[in-house]
């Protein structure tokens, strides 16, 4: 399955653009897909904080991911 990743801040600048698109085995999950990035894009293993949001909630890593899932990288966040 093909599976679209929205990617924010420094994701963003890692994977070459906003939109990424990403093949995974039909009934991959959540931590299959960051397995998939790490090996893909081995600079995301550098981000202490990174978290995995699908359709709008952080996913559990056991949570088997659909075709049709929103999913976004959110990198770690500054600020005060």
């Amino acid at each position: 399955m093909t599976i679209k990743v929205l990617n924010f801040g420094i994701c963003k600048e890692i994977l070459g653009g906003f939109e990424a698109e990403v093949t995974l085995e039909d009934g991959s999950n959540l931590a299959q897909l960051q397995n998939h990035l790490f090996e893909s894009y081995p600079k995301l293993k550098t981000l202490v904080s990174l978290r995995i949001a699908i359709n709008e909630s952080y996913g559990d890593s056991d949570y088997v991911i659909q075709e049709k899932d929103e999913v976004v990288l959110i990198p770690p966040v500054s600020g005060g």
